[in-house]
């Protein structure tokens, strides 16, 4: 069987066709963060596709920058997700938790800029045949803290779409 060798996923084995996902671990900042490696039952994944991935990895700090600056303008409307996954989490943590996660005494204090550096990027998905959302950032205020993420995706090109989503 043939493979390809991936930066960020060891060694692939390229199989024709199926659903398939493959881990991979990427460090920002430091922390690990979670790749996972997408493909849908018609998806193509030969080497060029691999490197492909690889090669848009290379900017996943940028990426990254880009979806922080796209939950930032989203928390300047009051009906986004960004703002219920705000509001949703905050409403009920005393001023220790308040400390702790958000680096500020109360919650008042809370405002977007303290929200958006508190967010910690657990996962990326990489789906090489969406090119439209190849990107799948997962976004946390911590484990442990809450399983929900707030999603944001950006195309092949690292465009950042103008959705944010909470899940």
């Amino acid at each position: 069987m043939e493979t390809a060798v991936s930066r960020h996923f060891g060694e692939i084995a390229l199989t024709p066709a199926g659903q398939r996902v493959i881990s991979g671990r990427y460090e920002h900042d430091g922390v690990p963060v979670d790749l996972d490696l997408s493909f849908g039952e018609h998806d193509r994944m030969d080497e060029s596709c691999i490197h492909k991935v690889d090669y848009r990895l290379r900017f996943l700090p940028e990426l990254i920058e880009a979806a922080r600056e796209r939950i930032t303008l989203d928390l300047g409307d009051s009906e986004s997700p960004a703002v219920e996954y705000r509001h949703f989490h905050c409403q009920n943590l005393n001023d220790g938790k308040i400390r702790e996660l958000f680096g500020v005494e109360t919650q008042d204090a809370v405002d977007d800029a303290a929200f958006v550096r508190a967010l910690r990027l657990t996962r990326v998905g990489i789906f090489p045949g969406q090119p439209e959302r190849y990107f799948v950032l997962d976004f946390t205020l911590g484990e442990g803290f809450t399983d929900e993420v707030l999603v944001a995706a950006a195309d092949e090109d690292g465009v950042v779409d103008d959705e944010v989503s909470w899940d």
